[in-house]
C-alpha cells in the first residue's frame, strides 16, 4: 500500500497492489497542468484508490480530467476513460514515501520540453547555490 496528500493535508489518499507503470510523462498538456517540465504518474485500478476529501476538477482535453487541491493547488490525480479505462493515475511527487514508486521509464519523449536532452549535464548542487 502508498500512501500520499495534497501539499495542506486536504486531500489524502490510499493505493493498493501493484501499479500498472510508475513513468514520468513530458507531454504539453501534463507540462502545462503543472508548470513543470514532468510529472512522474503511477496508474492504479480505481478500485484500489481510496481518496479522503474533495478534489477540484479540470477537463483538460476532451477524456482528460485533472484533479488537484481546491486549498493549496497541488495537482494529485488523472483519469481518461479512453485511454485508461477504469483506472486512475497518481501523481508520484505526491506519495509519502518517494522512494515508493520509482519511475520505470520517461513517456511522450516526443512532447519534452527542446533542453531535456541535456537537462543530467547541468550542474548539480544539494541545495540552492551560494553568489
Amino acid at each position: 500500500m502508498v500512501s500520499g496528500r495534497c501539499q495542506c493535508g486536504a486531500i489524502t489518499y490510499e493505493a493498493t497492489g501493484e501499479p500498472a507503470y510508475s513513468a514520468i510523462c513530458h507531454c504539453t498538456d501534463c507540462r502545462a497542468s503543472s508548470g513543470a517540465p514532468m510529472v512522474g504518474w503511477a496508474l492504479f485500478p480505481e478500485d484500489a484508490v481510496t481518496i479522503s476529501g474533495t478534489a477540484v476538477q479540470y477537463r483538460s482535453s476532451e477524456n482528460a480530467t485533472r484533479y488537484f487541491c481546491g486549498t493549496c493547488g497541488t495537482g494529485l490525480f488523472y483519469t481518461n476513460p479512453v485511454v485508461f479505462p477504469n483506472a486512475i493515475d497518481i501523481q508520484t511527487a505526491t506519495l509519502d514515501d518517494a522512494s515508493a514508486l520509482p519511475p520505470q521509464a520517461h513517456v511522450q519523449m516526443a512532447e519534452a520540453a527542446p533542453w531535456m536532452a541535456g537537462a543530467h549535464d547541468l550542474p548539480k548542487f544539494d541545495r540552492y547555490p551560494e553568489e
